[in-house]
Order: C-alpha cells, then structure tokens, then sequence
C-alpha cells in the first residue's frame, strides 16, 4: 500500500515533466533515460510528505505556496559530469535547457537559506537570476562611503511621472482611503493602470513580499481582478488573460526585487535600471521564471547625489518603478509610452534607508 502510493506520486511527476521538445513524445534519447534514472534515485530519498509537497508544486506550477523540500546538498553523478539536486529538478520541471553553471536566486519564500547540510528541491522556490549591465558614467565613480545621502530629496517631492502626485499626496491619499489597513509604515504602494486609467485605489504595501496576479489558486495579494470592470477594448481583455499568477515584488535588504511567476513576459522600466549617461528610455523584458533587481538602494543613493540633472527630460521621480504585463513600450516597441501598455503597475517606493 506505501508502495502503491509512492508510485503513484512519482508518475502523477512524471506527467509534467518539461523536456526539450515537448512537442515530440515519439521516443526518449539516451540522455532523457539517463536523467530519469538519477531522478527515480533522487525521489527514493524524499519522504512521502516531502515527495507530496513536489507534486503539489509541481501540478500547480507554483501557484500555490508550499514548503521546502529538502535532499542532502552533494552532487549527483549524471554521466560524465556532476549535477546539484536542486538543480536537476529544475532541469526536469522547469528549465531544461539550463546549464550546471546558471545562477539562480532562491525566493523569500524558500526557509532553508540557512540550512547547512541540505539543499531546497523544490523547483518553484528558485528562479533564474537576471544581472543588468548597469554602467556608471564617469563622474558618478565615487566612493560609496562618502556618499550622503539626504532622505528628505530621495523621497522629496516630486511628481510621479503617471499619476501626477507627490509622495506626500500619495500618503494622505493612503491616510484617507485606507482606514481598514494595518498601521505602521508601508514600503511602496501600488497603483494598477489600463492604458491611461488608474483602475482602483492606490495599494499600500506592508509586508516583505506583495503577490500581484490576475487568478491565483491559492494565497492572497493585490487581486487585479477585483478592481476590474468590464473591458471594452479587446487589448485590455486579452492582456489582462495573460497576467494569469502574476508577478511577486519583494524588498530585500539589497534592493526591491520582481519575479515574473506567469506564462508571459513583463516588461521594467526603472531609475535604477536606466542609463544615467542618457535620455533615452529602458525597458527591460523578464521572462516568466526570472528575477531581477528592480531597485537597487545603494545604486539609487549614488544616483541621486551625481545624477546630471541636464539629462531628464521633465519630471522625475527617482522612486516610481513601472511593470506591464505582456506588452513592451519604449524605443525597442510600438508603444512609445507606457500609458499605451493595456495593463501595467506603478510601483511608487516609500523607503527610508
């Protein structure tokens, strides 16, 4: 009987296994036997709880939260070359084109980070790690300890390039429409915009992690879809069926992270994510299981004392971040501005570092 269950659960993994042509069921190469062999090995040294919460990740893609699970960290001999658990089962349920080389960053909801001896395995708890290339200019290479940074210009007032607001209206706006909300001090808000219209209220932001999604299984978040009404444009409508889990925003000690946990590309625009030797606009593409570095505080700090203010082109809030679901925008796209994109978030930071 233990058996037969264990079984059942290691075939129910099976069937959503991701191979490199998926489209092509006809046979298995040697490699694919391979992994499946060092596979059927690795699961035999789950628990039947552990092996349980797998498949729960696994079924739902990682819409649902669930727990770590845990394997002795130590290579596994895969041929000739040398794999790590963690990141064979992402090969197998995930990303089967990553190499043992790629660097991935473990999410805020994985709780081994400190575990010595075993590594996570559950393959929604990693994500693949973007670096932007960021260059300096040259007369912002300084050295970062004699910086000083002044909190009151960082977060000054400013318009928000979208909703026209200081930072000051954006909190009173909160202080009036947010009675219900826990009190203490948010990090960001949230607005959700289709094409030039703000849809809803702004949303304050309390805790580390926010999850922004359209339809989720299971957990809770900003819903866009309770602010949605009826969609008369057929961009909105279809854009809005490809936000799907959306995205997980986070603010971690070095900075505010995304993570794209959709089927769909989102696309960043952002003052640490920018060139600060020009005027024109970046926009980078997250693909769906990527991260990246939204915000980066220290680069933000040396930013606000050198950036030359002869490069921006009328307002600027160096605290507004903007994400769309599906659509680009900028030089690169047809949309020129983000205020084309159908469905897209300001991220408005309220942070003292």
């Amino acid at each position: 009987m233990f058996r037969s269950k264990r079984n059942a659960l290691v075939k129910r993994l099976w069937k959503h296994r991701v191979t490199k042509n998926e489209g092509d069921s006809t046979s298995e190469t040697a490699e694919d036997l391979e992994i499946k062999s060092v596979a059927q090995s690795m699961l035999k040294r789950l628990e039947e709880k552990q092996l349980q919460l797998l498949v729960q990740s696994v079924e739902s893609k990682g819409g649902e939260t669930t727990d770590c699970v845990l394997l002795p960290k130590g290579d596994l001999k895969l041929g000739r070359r040398m794999v790590a658990p963690h990141i064979l089962c992402c090969q197998i349920w995930r990303w089967p084109d990553i190499s043992e080389n790629v660097e991935l960053k473990r999410l805020l909801c994985c709780s081994s980070v400190n575990d010595q001896s075993h590594i996570c395995c559950n393959p929604y708890h990693w994500s693949i790690l973007i670096k932007p290339d960021v260059q300096m200019p040259a007369h912002c290479q300084l050295d970062t300890e004699r910086v000083k940074i002044n909190t009151d210009r960082l977060m000054g007032e400013q318009e928000s390039t979208e909703t026209g607001l200081t930072p000051t209206a954006h909190r009173q706006y909160l202080t009036d429409t947010s009675s219900t909300a826990p009190r203490g001090p948010h990090w960001c808000s949230i607005a959700y915009w289709e094409l030039r219209q703000r849809v809803g209220r702004l949303y304050p932001v309390f805790n580390p992690t926010i999850n922004v999604f359209q339809l989720l299984p299971r957990g809770d978040g900003m819903s866009l879809e309770i602010l949605q009404t009826d969609a008369n444009l057929e961009s909105v409508r279809r854009t809005r069926e490809k936000i799907g889990i959306g995205i997980i925003l986070s603010k971690e000690t070095d900075g505010v992270w995304a993570y794209n946990r959709s089927q769909f590309p989102i696309f960043v625009n952002s003052p640490t994510l920018d060139d600060p030797d020009s005027r024109t606009l970046v926009v980078r593409k997250i693909l769906p299981g990527y991260s990246i570095k939204i915000y980066d505080f220290d680069l933000a700090k040396l930013l606000e004392n050198t950036r030359d203010p002869a490069l921006l082109d009328g307002p600027y809030d160096p605290c507004s971040i903007r994400i769309s679901f599906a659509k680009g925008w900028g030089p690169c796209y047809s949309r020129q501005f983000v205020t084309s994109c159908p469905c897209w978030l300001e991220i408005l930071l309220n942070i003292n570092r």
